[in-house]
C-alpha cells in the first residue's frame, strides 16, 4: 500500500504540475503547499489514499427509506487534485451546462480519472473548477488518491494575478486548516440537508405524519379501524357511518 501511496503522489503532482504550466505559471508554483518529499520521519501526510471493495451481493440496489446512498449523491473533494484507479466504470462527473456524464468509461488498470477539488479553485482564482461528481457503480475495488495542501500553507492566488489573471474578491487568502475545516462544516451541511427526507416521504417514515394520514381530515381524530386504499385516501368504519347517514337524512 505505501508503493500505492508513493505512485499516486507523484501522479497527482505531476497533474498539479501540468495544470500550472496550462495556467502559464511555474510548474513548481504549488509545491510549497505540498507536503515535503520525501516525507521527514515520523510525520503523517497531509494526503490520503482510499481503499474501497464492495461484493456484489451487498448491493440491493435499493436504498434505505427511499433516500439515496451517500455515495449517489453529488459531492466535491477539498484538495487540490484526486485521482481514482478502478477495474470498472462507475463515476460520473457534471459538467458546466449541469449535465451529467461517464467520466472514466474507459476505465481500467492503466486509467486514472483526474478530479480537480476546493483548494485548487481557490489558488487559481476559479481558473480551474471543481469537479462535481457521483458514484454510480459501487460494485468495484478502487483506489482514491486525495492531493491535499499541508496544515501550515496559506492558499492565496499571488500567483495567477502576477501571470495577469484577474481575481475576483471573494479569492483571499486563508489558512489551509481553516479553508480545510469550512469546506468540511459546508460539506456536512449539504450532506445533512440531501439526506432528510422530504415532506412527502416523511408521510410514510415518521410518526406524526402516519397518524395525520389515519386521522379523520375533519376532526383530527384518530381512526382506530382506518384502512388505506390505492388512492391514498384513509377510511374508518365511523366516518363512513357518518358519510352514510348524513346521505340517508
Amino acid at each position: 500500500m505505501a508503493d500505492a501511496f508513493r505512485c499516486l503522489g507523484k501522479a497527482a503532482r505531476a497533474a498539479l504540475c501540468a495544470i500550472a504550466r496550462h495556467l502559464r505559471l511555474r510548474t513548481d508554483v504549488f509545491n510549497q503547499l505540498l507536503d515535503d518529499t520525501p516525507l521527514p520521519d515520523n510525520e503523517v501526510s497531509s494526503s490520503e489514499l482510499l481503499v474501497a471493495y464492495s461484493h456484489e451481493q451487498l448491493q440491493s440496489g435499493h436504498t434505505l427509506m427511499g433516500c439515496p446512498s451517500r455515495s449517489s449523491m453529488p459531492q466535491v473533494d477539498r484538495g487540490f487534485v484526486t485521482l481514482v484507479a478502478s477495474d470498472y466504470p462507475g463515476i460520473e462527473v457534471c459538467d458546466p451546462n449541469g449535465h451529467w456524464y461517464l467520466a472514466d468509461g474507459v476505465s481500467g488498470p492503466n486509467n486514472l480519472l483526474l478530479l480537480t477539488g476546493r483548494a485548487l479553485s481557490h489558488v487559481t482564482a476559479g481558473l480551474c473548477p471543481i469537479s462535481q461528481y457521483r458514484v454510480t457503480n459501487e460494485n468495484r475495488a478502487s483506489l482514491t488518491f486525495r492531493l491535499v495542501p499541508h496544515a501550515n500553507a496559506i492558499l492565496d492566488c499571488s500567483p495567477i494575478l502576477a501571470a495577469g489573471h484577474c481575481i475576483r474578491q471573494v479569492y483571499q487568502p486563508i489558512p489551509a486548516s481553516q479553508f480545510m475545516d469550512d469546506s468540511y462544516a459546508e460539506e456536512h451541511a449539504v450532506s445533512s440537508h440531501l439526506e432528510e427526507p422530504s415532506e412527502s416521504q416523511g408521510n410514510f417514515v415518521s410518526d406524526p405524519s402516519l397518524r395525520s394520514v389515519l386521522s379523520d381530515p375533519l376532526s383530527g381524530a384518530f381512526l382506530e379501524d382506518a384502512m388505506v386504499l390505492q388512492c391514498g385516501h384513509s377510511f374508518g368504519g365511523v366516518m363512513l357511518k357518518k358519510v352514510i347517514e348524513m346521505i340517508l337524512e
